[in-house]
């Protein structure tokens, strides 16, 4: 089957194989016929080896398809099933899921070391323990999580990663009170999802930042009430809240200078919400007489910031009510033959989130 597969971490171009075979279907797998994955920022970062990643691998972690077969004690879902991939499932029996703290379950992790494809040359890893850039995937049945049949599988796989992120870092993680004054730096497709989630809890004033012209312009259609570039912020931050700070500012890029650059926006007990997934090595500083003093909430947002499966299910049921837009996300299509300039166009900052159909 045709797959897309990195040989190196630090190369910038996948390269497309037609002798890749998805590997490990057994008892609790599922085997999917991927029919579409978004390209998110994070395969850019595995590919760059900002995130830790084994290679070779296969990038692509935002997919939907149908269910082909399914191993022996898979109850959840069956052959035909329409499904989502979810990278980060919960195994409902560790710490963090008793707690309610499905987003922080650690089983999904494990599966990135081990590989679930194979070449004649040896065996292959999937981007996040999953890997869809590529014709088919085999994956722990929490991992193929149904949908119901009118949702496209377009649509789908963006609730699969972005949407989710986006959504969920604005109503679970900071619960954004309505009448307040929200920035979201960075307005990729996780950005303008963080934006769209703002909207819905009422925020009254909703800044975009981004350096990109048609992000801003994007941003301003789902719902941002201004868009600057990073370096009218300032001017924005003076006009919005007469020099204050905003009482919410998202960070969607992943760097700690745009991290500090959310911080140094957020007002005093204000809450900054980090949502991009950054480098181990990027620190940030902050002093201790700040962290006491400005008294401001930090909040990382891991995947949205609560159950995904009820994420799931809420994001459907929005976009059925036509309370989010989630086909204007998509900017661009390309087939997987073309998946290099898909990445093109997320360096360049043209797309929102590029659809590959597979």
């Amino acid at each position: 089957m045709r797959a897309a597969v990195l040989h190196e971490i630090g190369q910038d171009k996948l390269e497309i194989f037609d002798d890749v075979e998805a590997t490990g279907f057994g008892p609790g797998r599922v085997r999917i016929r991927v029919r579409a994955t978004g390209l998110c920022h994070s395969d850019l970062s595995a590919m760059a080896g900002v995130l830790p990643q084994p290679a070779p691998f296969i990038p692509g972690h935002e997919g939907a398809g149908e269910v082909l077969e399914v191993g022996e004690g898979v109850t959840n879902v069956k052959a035909g099933d329409r499904v989502v991939v979810c990278w980060l499932p919960a195994c409902g029996a560790c710490p963090a899921c008793k707690r309610g703290q499905t987003e922080l379950c650690l089983a999904g992790f494990m599966n990135a070391g081990t590989p679930n494809f194979k070449r004649p040359g040896g065996d292959v890893f999937g981007f996040a323990g999953t890997g869809t850039f590529t014709e088919e995937v085999v994956v722990d049945a929490g991992c193929a999580v149904p949908i119901p049949d009118d949702v496209p599988f377009d649509i789908a796989a963006l609730i699969g990663c972005g949407v989710t992120t986006g959504l969920g870092a604005a109503l679970n993680t900071a619960d954004v009170e309505a009448g307040s004054s929200v920035a979201v730096i960075g307005c990729g497709g996780v950005g303008v999802s963080a934006i769209q989630g703002a909207r819905l809890r009422g925020a009254a004033e909703i800044v975009a930042v981004d350096p990109v012209l048609s992000r801003r312009e994007a941003a301003l259609r789902f719902g941002a009430t201004r868009a600057v570039s990073p370096d009218e912020l300032p001017d924005a931050k003076q006009s919005v809240t007469a020099g204050e700070g905003f009482d919410y500012v998202f960070e969607v890029v992943g760097r700690s200078a745009t991290a500090r650059t959310a911080y140094e926006n957020t007002r005093r007990g204000g809450t900054l919400v980090v949502v991009g997934a950054g480098a181990m090595d990027d620190f940030l500083q902050l002093n201790m007489f700040e962290l006491f003093f400005d008294e401001k909430r930090i909040l990382p947002s891991m995947y949205g910031g609560g159950d995904v499966l009820r994420s799931y299910e809420r994001t459907i049921a929005l976009w059925r009510a036509g309370r989010i837009d989630l086909e204007g996300l998509i900017t661009h299509r390309v087939p997987l033959a073309d998946i290099n300039e898909a990445l093109d166009q997320m360096r360049t900052g043209v797309s929102l989130r590029t659809c590959i159909e597979i």
